[in-house]
């Protein structure tokens, strides 16, 4: 008999717990957490958030089987999962929790319960799972990422620079990517002016991403560079425009 999600012998925790909280609770219950590589455990040693999820269950005669997914978000922009396995099917009937790096390695053990088989299992669609952590768009490099967006807003020139919300966010990063952006340079290139625009890419401990857009260009009075900084890719993009407008 399959049943709903409610009725799961899993008990969240009653409070935000730290990612690393959350893998020192996942690894204290777990029968068979020292067989985890050591390489893992050294990634997740860089965790900024996490995320869990019911994956699937199976109840019948008394026996239940839940497994759960644990997501953790890197600082480098990568995520690393661990599969838990949590049963009844051990003598005594307690509950067992397992831990898995591999998938394929969760279905092997899960198959050797003793369930009975006239059961079919209950399985979350994706749309219905807990909150996932999104998908990083950047590769990032933690590197004084907080020092950095510090220097960047205040080379920015322009007369209405990101606000003083966004700069408050920034002074949390914890890793950053710079890109170079192209496309619709317009008057800018007729204008025999030099333009660049940059994508200053910001993860935050919570996993949320900022850019920022630098225009770096030499449409001054005297010839000199400036730099100009804006929270989207349109507002620099048309500032470059209005810039060499007016230089044309």
């Amino acid at each position: 008999m399959s049943v709903p999600y409610e009725t799961a012998a899993y008990e969240p925790a009653e409070s935000p717990e730290s990612p690393e909280e959350h893998l020192a609770r996942l690894l204290g219950r777990a029968l068979n957490s020292f067989e985890l590589p050591d390489e893992v455990l050294r990634r997740l040693d860089s965790a900024l958030a996490h995320d869990s999820s019911l994956h699937s269950a199976h109840h019948s005669a008394g026996l239940h089987r839940e497994t759960y997914r644990h997501t953790w978000l890197l600082a480098d922009g990568s995520a690393v999962t661990l599969w838990e396995l949590v049963h009844n099917t051990a003598p005594g009937g307690d509950a067992q929790h397992e831990v898995y790096v591999d998938e394929e390695e969760l279905h092997t053990t899960t198959a050797r319960l003793a369930l009975p088989p006239d059961a079919p299992d209950f399985e979350l669609p994706a749309l219905t799972q807990l909150s996932a952590i999104p998908e990083p768009r950047h590769v990032y490099a933690p590197d004084d990422s907080a020092d950095h967006a510090r220097r960047l807003l205040r080379r920015a020139e322009n007369p209405d620079p990101p606000s003083a919300e966004t700069a408050a966010l920034l002074a949390t990063a914890a890793a950053h990517q710079i890109t170079q952006a192209f496309g619709r340079p317009g008057p800018a290139a007729r204008a025999g002016l030099s333009f660049a625009l940059y994508e200053h890419a910001f993860l935050l401990p919570d996993g949320q991403e900022i850019s920022l857009w630098e225009v770096e260009h030499t449409a001054t009075p005297d010839g000199r560079h400036m730099c100009e900084v804006y929270t989207t890719p349109d507002a620099a993009r048309d500032a470059m425009e209005r810039r060499a407008a007016r230089q044309g």
